[in-house]
């Protein structure tokens, strides 16, 4: 089922590749589907990166497929020998890994005689898995029950996730408001903040301090599904920013 449940709908992303681990490649991809699912309503509540292990692959995809709706892995499905994602699905799904004739046709169809042992690589993946097309690249990746796999190439990714997107299920998307704390400091709005936040439990509140004209400042950010609670929230919030700023109070 796809479209908006009006429940909330969560998801993990899994990065894998000893290459983010060692540092040589930065990761690129997170923060974008962090944003992506956001806006669609769906929670990231969670993130990992393993190596290319073919059982830290199999254990992680488990943990994270039961634990919510949707996860989604990027890295490890291209032509090389270390590119062991879809062995790391079928070992977590214990299901065989062959190449998948519609993915085989698809690459033989871009690549032509270029089309060889290692590239053929692209196309194995577990036994029942869907193909979710790439329309950078054409190399696709593939959908095995809640599990989306994606390339690991930011541009393909995203490629992928514009694939993916009308197929899932949505939650309702947060109302977000921010307030500017002008002058006051982290220090002086850590307790009270507290209070706001136990007297709003439907309201997600945030303290972020920045450097401002050599000082330091607090912005405060609001996440709800309720506008009225937002409202609400964010009014007792600039009460007591208002408070606050003519006494100077420092941490």
């Amino acid at each position: 089922m796809s479209g908006n449940t009006g429940e909330a709908v969560t998801a993990a992303v899994l990065v894998i590749g000893d290459e983010i681990l060692s540092g040589r490649t930065k990761d690129r991809n997170i923060g974008y589907i962090a944003e992506y699912l956001t806006g669609l309503g769906i929670e990231l509540r969670e993130a990992r990166i393993v190596p290319d292990v073919l059982g830290e692959i199999a254990a992680a995809v488990n943990a994270l497929r039961e634990r919510y709706d949707y996860l989604f892995t990027t890295g490890g499905i291209g032509p090389t020998h270390d590119d062991i994602t879809a062995d790391g699905m079928g070992l977590a799904f214990g299901l065989p890994v062959s190449h998948h004739p519609d993915a085989v046709e698809i690459l033989k169809s871009h690549l032509g005689d270029r089309l060889n042992e290692a590239r053929l690589r692209m196309a194995r993946m577990p036994e029942g898995a869907e193909l979710v097309r790439n329309p950078v690249s054409n190399a696709p990746g593939f959908r095995i029950g809640n599990v989306f796999v994606m390339a690991g190439i930011p541009s393909v990714m995203q490629g992928m996730l514009d694939e993916i997107a009308p197929t899932l299920k949505t939650g309702q998307p947060y109302l977000v408001d921010a307030i500017e704390g002008d002058g006051v400091k982290e220090g002086d709005i850590g307790g009270p903040l507290g209070e706001i936040q136990r007297a709003f439990p439907g309201v997600m509140i945030g303290s972020y301090p920045r450097s401002r004209d050599g000082s330091f400042t607090t912005t405060i950010v609001l996440r709800s599904r309720s506008a009225e609670d937002l409202a609400a929230a964010k009014a007792r919030v600039t009460q007591l920013l208002g408070e606050l700023r003519p006494t100077g109070s420092r941490s």
